[in-house]
């Protein structure tokens, strides 16, 4: 049975390079393929404007693409990946934020008749805003303290929260088991 590995939370978290060592460990330990998928690869895919201003330009619609259309097609790419991925029987490991779309990763799963694993990785805000101001995106820092909140207080994360302030992406795959992380 093909295993869908969910890992979410917010900005400055770890979820990519955890995604990472964790995909790595799964082959170490079983000798099995496993595919990675980075959810921002997509949103990355978007070359923008540099001035996100106005939405009109001499009033025309521009050709910016809406956020709410970015993040659609986002999961729908991310979505049309992983089950062409499960489809051949292989396991996948998503990293990217789940707000509101839970039903959707739990679909797939039951869709592929797969296992589904979902871990919410969390640290203090402190360690949050010290990652993001060292990797230089300082204009996510408030979005990420916003979604720690969020996703630290959404019922459906309880029992799947790991915290990894002051923990190596190793330390965190060494610390969890899969198993209690089970949906």
């Amino acid at each position: 049975m093909a295993k869908v590995i969910f890992v979410s939370g917010p900005c400055g978290t770890g979820k990519s390079t955890f995604a990472d060592a964790y995909a790595r460990h799964m082959v170490d330990e079983n000798g099995k393929t496993v595919y990675v998928i980075h959810g921002d690869d997509f949103h990355a895919g978007f070359v923008e404007p540099e001035d996100k201003g106005d939405f009109f330009v001499d009033g025309e619609a521009s050709d910016k693409v809406l956020w709410e259309d970015i993040l659609k097609f986002n999961w729908d790419c991310m979505m049309d990946t992983a089950n062409r991925v499960l489809k051949e029987g292989i396991d996948v490991v998503i990293d990217y934020i789940i707000e509101d779309e839970m039903p959707r990763v739990k679909k797939l799963a039951a869709d592929n008749n797969a296992e589904f694993y979902y871990i919410v990785l969390t640290a203090s805000e402190e360690e949050i805003e010290r990652r993001i101001r060292y990797r230089g995106d300082t204009d996510m820092i408030e979005r990420a303290k916003f979604l720690k909140r969020k996703l630290d207080a959404m019922p459906e994360n309880a029992g799947h929260l790991y915290d990894n302030t002051r923990k190596s992406a190793e330390i965190s795959v060494c610390e969890i088991k899969l198993e209690d992380y089970k949906m």
